[in-house]
């Protein structure tokens, strides 16, 4: 089996759930581009972008969950983080099933 060792900052670990997450409806668009570069900066993105562009589902799941054991993250941040995510969806004006899906996928895995 795969190791998935990741040695992430907070703002690299949000950055790269933040991409994850915008690709749940397997589109980018350009409202939650925005919202994402108001959360971290040109460099942070682009690193953890080439990182995501190369995991499968599987490893971004892995990632993302040994990431943040790893920063000992509390319940508390973890739900900050997921209310992040729900207005990251909602950046674009809609809230696909797929991200609606994703979003209690990711609850069940991560809490």
């Amino acid at each position: 089996m795969e190791s998935f060792e990741v040695n992430w900052s907070k703002e690299e670990l949000h950055t790269y759930l933040f991409i994850y997450c915008i690709n749940a409806d397997f589109k980018e668009t350009k409202e939650e581009l925005e919202a994402i570069s108001l959360r971290t900066n040109q460099e942070t993105y682009k690193k953890m972008h080439k990182e995501f562009e190369k995991d499968n589902d599987y490893a971004s799941i892995q990632k993302i969950n040994k990431s943040l054991k790893k920063l000992n993250y509390g319940k508390e941040e973890v739900n900050k983080l997921f209310e992040e995510i729900k207005e990251l969806f909602l950046s674009d004006g809609s809230y696909a099933i797929l991200e609606k899906n994703l979003l209690r996928g990711l609850q069940r895995l991560l809490k």
